[in-house]
């Protein structure tokens, strides 16, 4: 399946993203992040760079979301619409707790995420739950499958950033993420249209953009919640994007009907430096 759609229209500007709880300064070395902006005290278990993220994002119907709901946590709606989204990224030098992996620093990652929220003692937690991911490195999969519960599947993977030929644009002009599953080749691939900027409030982008929390459902009617800390992203409009990919196998052929045609959205992301908190089983947070 091929998908092309023409450039979204551009939100307007705006400053997103939490200060996350009780923080320290934040010590970064490749960022350029708000001053507001600080980490959460805990020691988190990965440190890691997600950038180029190329993220399409499709209108779901809830009751096929229902299923992958965590115990604990509800649907997120924006608008009164519920929402799947395809993220390509690049996965960079990623330290399990400040250690690197020999030749797992450096990937690729395809996920498609949905999107839920939790109620805490301070307010709403908007969070996401990973229908599956794919990567390049079993390593990678094996420990996120331990950790995290997360879905992961090892798959021979590359990628093709492509500068952007404008000496003042910020996101480049092409990226493309390629797989390869069941001896066939698939990728998802978009160019950029127009500058970066941050999603305004309350916006559509910002809602897909901005998620601070995971959630993975586990034995025994059981669920964790984990923190993902990052500082606020830039997004730019997307074009001329293709989507090839056999949705049914991958991901079930219940979400096929709905990720067939072009998605509602589409955007790159630029991505930061990214810290991610052990998990805890959502019935012992109470304690």
């Amino acid at each position: 399946m091929t998908t092309v759609i023409d450039p979204p229209h551009k939100a307007g500007d705006g400053i997103a993203g939490p200060r996350l709880g009780d923080a320290v300064a934040a010590d970064l070395t490749r960022e350029q992040c708000p001053q507001a902006f600080a980490w959460p005290v805990r020691r988190p278990l990965l440190w890691a760079e997600w950038r180029h993220l190329a993220m399409l994002n499709y209108e779901i119907d809830p009751e096929v979301l229902q299923p992958y709901i965590p115990m604990g946590t509800e649907l997120d709606f924006w608008e009164g619409k519920t929402y799947a989204s395809i993220v390509g990224f690049e996965f960079l030098d990623a330290r399990l707790m400040g250690v690197r992996i020999p030749f797992h620093s450096n990937f690729e990652e395809v996920n498609l995420r949905i999107y839920v929220r939790r109620r805490a003692e301070e307010g709403w937690r908007h969070g996401v739950v990973f229908i599956r991911e794919i990567a390049p490195r079993w390593a990678v999969a094996v420990t996120a499958r331990l950790l995290y519960g997360e879905n992961y599947l090892c798959v021979p993977m590359s990628h093709k950033i492509t500068p952007s030929t404008d000496p003042n644009g910020e996101a480049p002009q092409r990226i493309e993420y390629r797989w390869r599953l069941r001896n066939k080749n698939r990728h998802v691939r978009l160019e950029t249209a127009g500058r970066a900027y941050r999603p305004a409030p309350g916006s559509h982008e910002e809602f897909i953009v901005e998620h601070y929390w995971g959630y993975a459902s586990l034995p025994r009617a059981r669920a964790k919640e984990y923190c993902v800390a990052h500082c606020p992203w830039r997004i730019s409009p997307a074009t001329n994007l293709e989507f090839n990919c056999d949705v049914a196998a991958l991901y079930g052929p219940q979400f096929a009907p709905f990720m067939h045609d072009a998605p509602a959205s589409a955007f790159w992301a630029d991505g930061s430096a990214v810290r991610v908190y052990p998990g805890q089983r959502i019935k012992d947070l109470s304690k």
